[in-house]
């Protein structure tokens, strides 16, 4: 049995003031796979102190060294790749294929990406007599998810440590066992003591230490609406810098003249990503009324296709959702479309046929989503795709802005000017467009309640710095 008792301060692991202990369960079993420490604020303040006595050396560092230890860390990740892949089939249920190709593989994409970004990045720069200097924001708190545990620790750690920050880490209690592995990565590339620090724990304990902490400069969270919400509320007392993504409910516009066959199966494709446990993915399909039927049959044919089941089997498209909790929300959701009077053309409550055990929904699609709907309107979290009918451009578009997030959207034709057209009236930090192949140096981030951050490339570099204007500079050159 596994067992994570220390956290990772100041360069060493060490032990918690005062532990609880939660399970790890392995959730395509529901057995227990081993048992977690959590802490509380009395480690988050040793971590913070460890942080920001290293803060000064580190952020002074010149930038050619931070380009150098980034790559040592890309090197030892690359070779302990298979055990990340494996760590997240066990701790969040991604089958073991998606989990070596489309999980774990996000840590050398964002690694790469930012090793680029590095290399051209100004620093300094100067605009007219005023020299522009971007500078370490400070010691960070970053708190992640746990549906995409590698690529959410990687695209808040990464570039603090390129920026010259010092950190603090609360990973998901869900997924802990790939951050305590990131950690022995960035021991062993040689992160200097302090600028990394690890603290296990749940959100009104730890989550809510770091955020309002005095002493901590900035907060990068990543997680739900409702609890981005509370860390705001508690890091402005201090009046801490705040970077968020939150929850979407994006919308994927599928206009008359597109392959209905293949416009739909991507669609699904696209929803069911990570056992639809992603925030961006688009969960509201949009066709054309009188294609309604078509496109029903066609979503239904695709998500009755999928195979669910053992995450150690190679061939399993989808597997559990990531805990109990989170499958009752789904099931609850799914039961309340029923009601609420959506059609119900594939899946539904319930486990997949043969799967007596583990947390694992059935591929849902609904056709005839009204947007007043709940299904329409509220955050899944899970394979459950809705289908919705408009009668014209405008409605669509209409019904794509309906909702409270912004974090992405989607709109498919086979004109690519009218596409373009459509995705300039969309409400999205990203809006995709023919379903593009990821851009990772794309700024990633949304609107409204979706959040007022931006990560990926560039722009999650500029994240984590200050912008210092030193005016007279350059008078009288």
């Amino acid at each position: 049995m596994l067992e994570l008792d220390k956290f990772y301060i100041d360069g060493a692991w060490t032990e918690p003031a005062v532990a609880s202990w939660m399970d790890l369960v392995d959730p395509a079993t529901e057995k227990s796979f081993g048992r977690l420490a959590l802490g509380g604020a009395a480690d988050v303040d040793r971590a913070v102190k460890a942080a920001r006595r290293a803060f000064p050396a580190y952020a002074a560092t010149p930038v050619g060294e931070r380009i150098d230890l980034l790559q040592r860390i890309l090197d030892v990740y690359t070779r302990r790749h298979d055990e990340f892949a494996e760590a997240m089939r066990r701790e969040m249920g991604s089958p073991i294929t998606f989990a070596t190709k489309g999980q774990a593989v996000r840590g050398p994409v964002h690694l790469n990406t930012l090793l680029d970004v590095l290399k051209d990045f100004l620093f300094e720069e100067d605009k007219g007599t005023t020299r522009l200097r971007y500078e370490p924001v400070g010691v960070c708190g970053l708190i992640t998810p746990w549906n995409w545990p590698v690529n959410q620790v990687m695209v808040k750690v990464a570039p603090a440590l390129a920026a010259g920050c010092t950190m603090v880490l609360k990973p998901s209690e869900y997924s802990a066992v790939s951050a305590a592995l990131l950690a022995e990565v960035l021991h062993e590339a040689g992160v200097p003591a302090g600028v990394f620090n690890l603290v296990n724990g749940d959100g009104p304990n730890v989550g809510a230490a770091i955020a309002g902490h005095e002493d901590i400069d900035m907060v990068s969270f990543t997680g739900s609406t409702r609890a981005g919400i509370e860390v705001a509320r508690a890091a402005a007392v201090t009046v801490k810098r705040v970077a968020q993504e939150l929850g979407g409910k994006s919308a994927n516009i599928l206009l008359d003249d597109v392959d209905l066959e293949d416009a739909v199966r991507r669609g699904v494709a696209a929803c069911f990503t990570n056992s639809g446990q992603s925030c961006s993915i688009p969960t509201r399909m949009l066709v054309p009324r009188h294609l309604m039927a078509q496109a029903a049959a066609i979503a239904a044919a695709a998500a009755d296709s999928y195979r669910v089941g053992p995450t150690d089997d190679p061939e399993t498209q989808l597997g559990p959702l990531v805990n109990a909790s989170q499958f009752d929300r789904v099931q609850r959701l799914i039961r309340t479309g029923i009601e609420e009077g959506a059609t119900l053309v594939a899946g539904g409550p319930g486990r997949p046929e043969g799967l007596k055990a583990g947390y694992f929904a059935r591929p849902t699609v609904f056709s005839d989503v009204m947007p007043e709907m709940t299904i329409a309107r509220e955050e899944i979290f899970g394979p459950v795709l809705s289908i919705m009918p408009y009668a014209s451009e405008e409605e669509a578009v209409a019904i794509a802005n309906s909702t409270f997030y912004g974090l992405a959207a989607y709109v498919q034709s086979a004109d690519r000017e009218r596409a373009r057209a459509i995705a300039r009236r969309l409400n999205g930090g990203q809006v995709h467009i023919n379903y593009p192949p990821a851009d990772f140096g794309a700024p990633f981030g949304g609107f409204r309640r979706s959040g007022n951050g931006r990560e990926w490339g560039e722009a999650g570099l500029r994240e984590y710095l200050e912008t210092k204007a030193m005016i007279g500079y350059g008078a009288g050159e």
